[in-house]
């Protein structure tokens, strides 16, 4: 490789001002979910989520089998499988047997019940750093700065982060597959070469996400087909086969999730994880609750400068507002799921491209102390609230 080539990829690797800010607001999330796991304390549906996903590592063979032992694998395999990991791999390096009584496995799960919960917030920290990496690319560094912000202020978001659930990592896979989705569309418009790489990318995407909610797959397909239909303006024709490879891609990583097994596999469709319906109990709860009322006054606002000012009006600012608008009025019928969770990326990205636009007007001053007083007090909310995620 020439050397003025390398030098020029190294270039690219930089970690400089922006990058140590949304690495420190990424730490900042990552010390309140360390707390709050130090806090908490191993409960019942811990200890089934690690159980379970123990024994689909362990005894894949048995798979069907679990659907009556565990009684609760209804949203998807990936949450069990991330809580079960540690406890698996620990038996291995330790040279444990595979067999083991279940005082046996609460009281492994008590030894590492740090580690049953790194995989979620693992997840927490790549989706902060997702929503970082596409509101710096779309609306400039202070977008970013005010997005990431808020969601790493979030109570919900810091609970989801440290227990076993599917929750956030459907929303990861969600946010993820939106904008992989909106990447490849505008990928058509070039070189055939770089079509290649995203289209993996988003199979993947899908792949994690059907694993994680088939309902998160459902809703990322539809919104792939709109948004791509979107941008992708004189290359539409080619969504359809696109649509084709990332359907069967998606489903064969989530057959891959249940090892294979065709009747475990078959749950999936025989049960009612996929039904969505129509509510409003998850957003009237998350803006009632006082630990959110800075997050829901910056969201009021971005709304009202949405509605009043031309230049807020555009796609990087529309496509967040309508998935998280959509998210918020959304519920699975058949499991239970926290869908208005999956919408708060999307809404936080959103509040960010519209203060970002404010930022570049000739009240800049003004926008720029209402900006930081409502990360503050959303900051200050949120850590008064920690006491009760541990709960």
């Amino acid at each position: 490789m020439p050397a003025s080539r390398q030098h020029h990829r190294l270039r690219k690797f930089r970690f400089e001002r922006p990058q140590r800010i949304s690495a420190l607001l990424l730490l900042i999330l990552l010390g309140q979910c360390l707390w709050v796991s130090s806090q908490r304390y191993l409960t019942e549906t811990d200890y089934q989520y690690a159980r379970c996903g123990r024994d689909i590592w362990e005894h894949p063979e048995g798979l069907p089998g679990y659907f009556t032992t565990c009684g609760n694998i209804h949203d998807g395999t990936l949450a069990y499988r991330a809580a079960g990991l540690p406890l698996s791999l620990d038996r291995m390096l330790a040279g444990k047997s595979s067999k083991a009584t279940p005082w046996e496995l609460r009281h492994q799960l008590t030894d590492i019940n740090f580690l049953l919960r790194l995989p979620f917030i693992l997840a927490g920290l790549a989706l902060g750093g997702c929503v970082w990496w596409v509101t710096r690319r779309l609306f400039g560094n202070e977008g970013g700065y005010i997005a990431l912000a808020l969601y790493c202020f979030l109570p919900a978001v810091v609970r989801a982060s440290t227990v076993p659930n599917n929750e956030i990592l459907a929303a990861l896979g969600l946010f993820a597959a939106v904008y992989l989705a909106i990447g490849v569309g505008h990928a058509l418009q070039g070189p055939r070469r770089k079509w290649r790489p995203r289209i993996v990318l988003l199979t993947l995407a899908l792949g994690f996400t059907a694993a994680a909610h088939i309902a998160a797959f459902e809703l990322a397909l539809l919104l792939i087909v709109i948004f791509m239909a979107w941008v992708a303006e004189g290359r539409r024709a080619y969504i359809p086969t696109l649509m084709i490879v990332w359907v069967l891609g998606g489903l064969f990583l989530l057959f891959a999730s249940y090892a294979f097994s065709m009747d475990a596999f078959s749950y999936v469709f025989r049960s009612a994880a996929g039904r969505i319906w129509v509510s409003v109990n998850g957003a009237e709860w998350f803006f009632r609750n006082p630990a959110n009322i800075a997050f829901s006054v910056a969201l009021a606002g971005a709304l009202a400068l949405y509605g009043a000012t031309r230049r807020s009006r555009y796609f990087g600012n529309t496509t967040p507002l309508i998935v998280g608008a959509l998210l918020m009025v959304l519920m699975t019928t058949g499991v239970q799921s926290e869908m208005w969770l999956w919408g708060l990326p999307f809404l936080a990205a959103f509040v960010g491209g519209v203060f970002a636009d404010a930022l570049e007007t000739r009240q800049r001053k003004v926008f720029l102390v209402a900006t930081w007083v409502v990360v503050v007090a959303q900051a200050a909310l949120c850590w008064m609230s920690l006491p009760g995620v541990v709960g």
